[in-house]
């Protein structure tokens, strides 16, 4: 194979073309680093998401803090003090995402109870409780009470505005349907 080297200063074969080699030369370099240099990125190409705060990303969890927690026994809304505690934290979370529906079932003439469909934190102790009492047991279970029980439980709220009679009314018979929503 034979190659050609050009003085710079030398024309190119098959005459003149009236610029010097050198220009040509040094125009090509140019060139090349410039589509090299745009080509290359500036910093390191990961395959990391960008970084996104926790309220853009539509999974994750919301503070508990921005969200304030509504009560529906049969779509009737009922009015409820939470308690300040790791559970109803946790609780508020999720409801903050989806609203938690709870499909109660009467048990012992005193309470109804049901499964929520996920675990919450326990700090379960020994509790009598008494009308409009809402507790969570084992860890997955939301009871509310009409009348009174003595167990180890986490309190979560406590119904207000209702009297012992309207809450027998509301609770005391069939199954009912809990709803637990949040809002900010």
């Amino acid at each position: 194979m034979r190659v050609d080297v050009l003085h710079p200063e030398a024309p190119a074969k098959g005459g003149s073309t009236g610029v010097p080699a050198r220009v040509i030369l040094a125009g090509a370099l140019a060139t090349c680093l410039f589509l090299t240099c745009g080509c290359s990125p500036q910093e390191p190409v990961t395959d990391a998401p960008a970084t996104v705060s926790k309220q853009d990303q539509p999974n994750s969890m919301p503070p508990a803090a921005a969200a304030d927690l509504h009560l529906t026994i049969d779509g009737l809304p009922v009015a409820v003090t939470w308690e300040d505690n790791a559970s109803v934290t946790a609780l508020k979370r999720h409801a903050a995402l989806t609203p938690v529906e709870v499909r109660m079932s009467p048990h012992g003439g005193f309470e109804q109870f049901g499964p929520l469909g996920f675990d919450l934190p326990s700090d379960d102790a020994q509790t009598t409780t008494g009308p409009g009492d809402i507790v969570l047991y084992e860890g997955n279970q939301v009871v509310v009470f009409y009348g009174s029980n003595s167990w180890a439980y986490t309190r979560l709220g406590k119904i207000t505005g209702m009297t012992a009679d309207e809450l027998t009314s509301l609770l005391g018979g069939d199954a009912v349907t809990l709803t637990i929503s949040a809002s900010s």
